[in-house]
């Protein structure tokens, strides 16, 4: 690629989630699911300026579909391994920060061409690893090429010549520059997509980075790491090191030649690593920049004009898609009372239809919880829910699927200050909440410490308008579902303890991983 080829690039456009009802689609993600299960039990090392490094402790990846399959066993960093990989990543700073941006663009772009080739190998290991159904673990994979082909483009634009006042005295000109090494921490929810959008957008700016990839889904970030390796990214330029949170984690985002962290994962850990982050360290001589995409305990608001087939349909792909394992789900239905009980009878009747079970087969809508911790958790907020609401649907735990399913689980009737109505849950439950008007349901969807996302049902151009004013969250939809934001389309990110509303997937994004340097010369004449 030559420094002009960005100019023929076709304009971004989103890949879109593959058809597979399509008889051909559905041979080929059948196949890949065979290919990906032989592979079970693989070793990952550890891959540090690309050398790769087995350690004795490991991590072991499993099915939460079938926690006897092993998807992957992984080595386990140390600290003094997170030193070295600290070291290496400034070494290889010193060459990547001065390659040229386009360069650095055509990388990710290579990058999307290896995950499109490989789509539903990828595919087939989200469904495993994580529990995806087949849509879901391509709407990842999507993404994941989305962020690639959108990061590569807007680096290309923060490349050119900025617009700037002249003045005929002297030349400026505004330039980013790379801040340095970062620690990149991404969730297992989005084990592609989050995982490749934080990585790539640091890197295609011109850091270099220690990904510490999420220990319920290492095994997908080896295989990009891998990716990348295969494309002919300089070794250094990511390093893969999978490790405790509390011990490497905690270590890397203290470390005083750590420059920035980009994290996307609970509200606890969030603010745990915004609180060491910013504790000066003997050394270092920057304030670390901290992007954190944190919690929420979205709604969906339904008031008596909306299409209440719609608004039901919008509550329960919202709340149990992923089975809720989303920053984004619907946890709160806020419906006003005069079509309150329609809505949840509405809702009660679509959730009754769901095919639950090991999503490796195409029927099975919901999944597994990704492992006994988080099952445990979901299955004692379900219980705190019996005493502060009317159980109307599920509520079970169905160990004789074989794996950590929980059926989705409607609450009806529960007070907005209930702690299932404001703590975040992160599994299939949903609480129902009666509002007395619509005002009164757009101030109870804004009771919470959260402002992620949220969803408006309403027919009333003037209640939108209230709503665009009024409903405090990052992502705001109206009259379709809470969750699904689309790279360049959506620019995601939320409020309060929802996270530093980074908006991931937008035209502000790359700017968090760069420094503006202003520089004037003075024209003699």
């Amino acid at each position: 690629m030559e420094a002009t080829d960005y100019m023929i690039l076709e304009p971004f456009k989103n890949l879109g989630v593959i058809d597979f009802n399509d008889p051909e689609n559905e041979r080929k993600m059948r196949e890949a699911l065979e290919k990906v299960a032989r592979g079970f039990g693989r070793e990952y090392p550890l891959v540090i300026g690309g050398e790769r490094i087995v350690t004795d402790e490991k991590i072991r990846s499993i099915n939460p579909s079938n926690p006897a399959e092993v998807v992957g066993i992984v080595s386990k960093a140390n600290k003094e391994l997170a030193e070295r990989a600290l070291n290496t990543a400034w070494e290889a700073f010193k060459n990547w920060s001065q390659t040229p941006a386009h360069i650095r663009a055509e990388y990710l772009l290579k990058a999307a061409d290896a995950l499109k080739k490989r789509r539903f190998e990828f595919d087939a290991l989200m469904v495993y690893e994580v529990g995806k159904n087949w849509v879901e673990a391509d709407a990842d994979l999507a993404e994941a090429v989305d962020f690639l082909g959108f990061y590569a483009r807007e680096m290309l634009r923060y490349a050119s010549e900025q617009p700037l006042v002249r003045i005929p005295t002297e030349k400026n000109e505004l330039r980013y520059v790379p801040l340095g090494v970062g620690v990149i921490i991404p969730p297992w929810n989005f084990p592609g997509a989050i995982m490749v959008g934080m990585t790539s957008s640091a890197i295609v700016t011109g850091n270099t980075v220690v990904l510490k990839p999420a220990s319920d889904s290492p095994v997908i970030a080896a295989w990009f790491v891998d990716v990348l390796e295969e494309i002919g990214l300089p070794p250094g330029v990511v390093n893969f090191l999978p490790g405790s949170g509390a011990d490497v984690g905690e270590y890397l985002v203290s470390h005083p030649k750590t420059r920035f962290v980009s994290f996307t994962g609970s509200k606890d850990v969030g603010l745990r690593i915004n609180e060491l982050a910013s504790q000066h360290q003997p050394g270092q001589k920057w304030i670390k920049r901290v992007v954190l995409e944190m919690g929420g305990k979205d709604a969906v608001v339904v008031d008596e004009t909306a299409d209440l087939d719609a608004a039901a349909q919008g509550i329960v792909v919202s709340a149990f898609g992923f089975q809720g394992q989303k920053c984004s789900a619907g946890s709160r239905a806020i419906v006003v009372e005069s079509v309150y009980n329609t809505v949840l009878e509405k809702a009660v009747e679509l959730t009754s239809g769901i095919r639950m079970g090991d999503v490796r087969f195409k029927e099975n809508w919901l999944g597994p919880v990704i492992n006994s911790a988080a099952a445990q958790k979901i299955v004692s907020y379900i219980e705190i829910g019996k005493n502060e609401g009317r159980l109307v649907y599920g509520g079970n735990t169905r160990a004789d699927l074989g794996g950590y399913f929980i059926e989705p689980t409607i609450f009806a009737d529960v007070d907005s200050t209930a702690r299932i109505a404001q703590e975040e849950i992160f599994g299939p439950v949903v609480a129902f909440i009666k509002a007395r008007d619509f005002e009164d349901a757009i101030r109870i969807a804004n009771s919470t410490e959260y402002g992620l996302t949220g969803s408006l049902y309403s027919k009333s151009r003037e209640r939108i308008e209230y709503a665009k004013n009024e409903f405090h969250v990052g992502n705001l939809y109206f009259n379709r579902k809470c969750t699904g934001a689309l790279v360049g389309v959506h620019p995601f990110g939320g409020f309060n303890m929802s996270g530093t509303d980074s908006k991931a997937g937008g035209r502000d994004y790359l700017l968090l991983f760069l420094q503006a340097k202003s520089i004037s010369e003075k024209i003699v004449l």
